[in-house]
């Protein structure tokens, strides 16, 4: 009885010592490794760190709105209020802790660009998730590290390619489980028309709100995450947002296209024919062979497929709709530039015509805009990486296993940079090019770039022409300005507008 006494104490003084030397020992050596090189910080406060003070100022910055005072969009103050203020304390950079693990918060283009460009090369790459984003995302992606990450981007990148996007025949995606399986996936050529098709089915919608009036007030932030959802869901998904919100279920139709397609290919010599079905097979088995590989080739499992599918579709439905909000509400407050827009758009467009490739890159007022709405509302307001190996990252030795706050919204709005009218919308900033490779990087940078970085172009140019051909806009005295980091960027309370048709 004495000696399992004994033992019980010897394995709790051990437990106690190792908990002592993780908790207290190593980050207060860390933290007085940092401070030898001028880098400082809110200290080190044992087992939580700094997390309280991070939740108590978040809590705080949300509790209240951020009234736009002559045309300052500072967001930092809102999405990002622990990173405005320990820069403005501590310096940039400054070291704070999420519990025991040490963080560097950086914003210099130059040290962003180093660490991105060279993330998945064994000194950086990207921190794991937590099990709740593992159920998100799956093994797509975005959440994946080092040669599986590789190999997923080489084959996702086949096609997400630019000459593919830019085809009149581009992306739909089709896929349907039971039981989690993966029945099949599909290219086809209706991605685009797709776009102007439920702009389209919203506008009309507006239409009827409008009841023949000559000015109405619409939310347009849940509009336009509906129909990203609506596009997403039928060229990406094949399912309708409106017949159950339910990403990975096909429609009766595409059930009965599967069959016709496993039929077609068990009759000898039927496939070969010119038929409309046959040629939707071999698109759609054109696609599938992207994905999958050869047998000699590389190639994804059914898992790893619905990964992809997971981050694409939260991804692209974050980015789109959120951008667009913003950008409406910027046009609203700006009209001299949505006059400017409207007259590109209906000198490219005319009155009636579909936004198309050929005609899209003619619309570089509009693309400026989106740019200077992704500068100042940036779906992403920063990037997490870790070291992996004891790195120098300019002049600053770091340990491994540090990880890296890239503050990515503060670079957007840094006036080193952007000029002292840095938190104004001004898109002939984007006239010329940019003045560092890492100082917009809405999509991010280096080899984890957003492979879908073209779709939601494209995405965003089409509806933003189509809504400003045939609306004016400007801001309801309901709206309330409150940025929001839920998990992008996002008004806290919606974007309120009046619409006023224009008779073209």
């Amino acid at each position: 009885m004495t000696y399992l006494i004994l033992v019980l104490v010897a394995v709790f003084c051990i437990r106690l010592f190792k908990f002592a030397y993780n908790t207290i020992w190593i980050p207060f050596r860390i933290q007085n490794h940092f401070k030898k090189q001028g880098v400082t910080g809110p200290g080190y406060h044992p087992i939580f760190g700094n997390m309280p003070e991070i939740r108590r100022l978040f809590e705080e910055a949300m509790s209240k709105p951020s009234p736009l005072h002559d045309g300052d969009h500072d967001v930092l103050p809102r999405v990002a209020p622990f990173y405005h203020k320990w820069s403005n304390i501590y310096g940039k950079p400054f070291l704070y802790w999420s519990g025991s693990q040490p963080r560097l918060a950086i914003s210099d283009p130059d040290l962003i660009k180093e660490i991105t460009m060279n993330t998945g090369g064994g000194s950086f790459d990207k921190t794991g998730f937590d099990p709740k984003g593992k159920v998100l995302f799956g093994q797509g992606l975005i959440a994946l590290f080092g040669q599986q990450w590789a190999l997923h981007r080489r084959i996702l990148n086949r096609p997400f390619r630019m000459e593919r996007v830019k085809k009149e025949n581009t992306l739909l995606i089709n896929f349907y489980f039971t039981h989690s399986i993966i029945f099949f996936i599909t290219y086809n050529s209706l991605y685009r028309s797709y776009i102007v098709a439920e702009t389209r089915k919203m506008l009309e919608k507006w239409e009827e709100r409008r009841a023949g009036r000559d000015e109405f007030e619409m939310e347009v932030f849940k509009q336009l995450h509906d129909l990203s959802v609506d596009i997403i869901s039928r060229t990406a998904f094949g399912t309708f947002f409106e017949q159950g919100k339910q990403i990975f279920l096909l429609q009766e139709q595409q059930m009965q296209f599967f069959s016709l397609a496993v039929e077609s290919l068990n009759i000898p010599g039927l496939r070969f024919l010119p038929t409309k079905n046959n040629r939707e097979i071999e698109e759609y088995s054109s696609f599938l062979s992207l994905l999958m590989g050869s047998d000699e080739e590389e190639r994804l499992g059914e898992e790893e497929i619905i990964g992809e599918f997971k981050t694409f579709y939260f991804a692209e439905k974050e980015t789109v709709a959120n951008a667009l909000a913003w950008a409406l509400l910027l046009l609203g407050l700006n009209p001299e530039w949505q006059d400017k827009a409207r007259e590109e758009v209906i000198r490219v467009l005319g009155s009636n015509k579909v936004p198309v490739a050929e005609n899209l890159k003619d619309l570089k007022i509009v693309n400026m805009i989106i740019d200077e709405t992704l500068r100042l509302y940036p779906p992403i307001v920063m990037l997490m990486r870790k070291t992996y190996k004891d790195v120098k990252l300019g002049n600053i030795n770091i340990p491994a296993g540090t990880e890296l706050y890239l503050a990515l919204a503060a670079v957007h709005h840094d006036t080193y940079i952007w000029g002292n009218d840095a938190h104004k919308f001004n898109p002939d900033r984007f006239k010329e090019s940019r003045k560092h490779l890492a100082s917009f990087i809405p999509y991010g940078l280096g080899p984890r770039f957003c492979v879908g970085q073209t779709l939601a172009t494209i995405e965003m140019k089409t509806i933003l022409a189509m809504i400003i051909r045939q609306y004016y806009l400007a801001v309801s005295p309901t709206y309330v300005h409150a940025p929001k980091l839920f998990i992008s960027l996002e008004p806290q309370y919606g974007v309120q507008l009046l619409l006023t048709r224009i008779t073209l």
